[in-house]
């Protein structure tokens, strides 16, 4: 949670059917970007998470969010699993796909097939060789590994099992 001195604050949720709800930030992981809102709102249906275990290369996936902003609400693409356990330097482990990934993505649910969320779309790589353009990289964080990071934000106001030091190196001059 946030430090006592610190009002909560309060962010703006858009939802599906374009209606805006107030939310309070319960807590956030900056190493993973991944927070938890509370919104004070009943009868909102839930996403059903799926199991990112049972996902297969080839799969088919669909990736939902708004790049380049809201000008692009709800923006859905499709793609298939291209690799599982890649690591990038962001993220430990991630789900690779070409589901078209883009600026203002990240957050967004990466789906299977069934509607379930199998991971949240984290990343897009693209790189230029040459006179050749890289694309269709994109990344996601694997349900299971962002179920752990919520339920500990939930719980701890922190993620857990990170061993920290409060120390700082610099380098001095003679």
């Amino acid at each position: 949670p946030l430090p006592d001195h610190i009002a909560p604050r309060l962010v703006s949720v858009l939802f599906s059917d374009e209606t805006e709800h107030e939310a309070k930030i319960i807590a956030y992981d900056v190493e993973t970007d991944i927070a938890v809102l509370k919104v004070n709102e009943t009868g909102l249906t839930p996403a059903t998470l799926g199991d990112s275990d049972e996902l297969r290369v080839g799969e088919l996936v669909i990736a939902i969010g708004n790049p380049l902003g809201f000008d692009l609400f709800g923006s859905v693409t499709s793609g298939i699993v291209s690799a599982l356990d890649r690591q990038i330097t962001i993220n430990e482990k991630s789900i690779q796909t070409d589901a078209a990934i883009n600026s203002g993505n990240s957050g967004g649910p990466l789906l299977n097939s069934c509607g379930q969320v199998i991971a949240i779309n984290s990343a897009k790589m693209s790189s230029s060789y040459g006179s050749a353009t890289v694309e269709g990289l994109g990344f996601a964080i694997p349900i299971k590994e962002a179920k752990t990071i919520i339920d500990d934000l939930i719980n701890n106001g922190y993620v857990t099992g990170r061993p920290q030091i409060g120390i700082a190196t610099v380098d001095v001059t003679e």
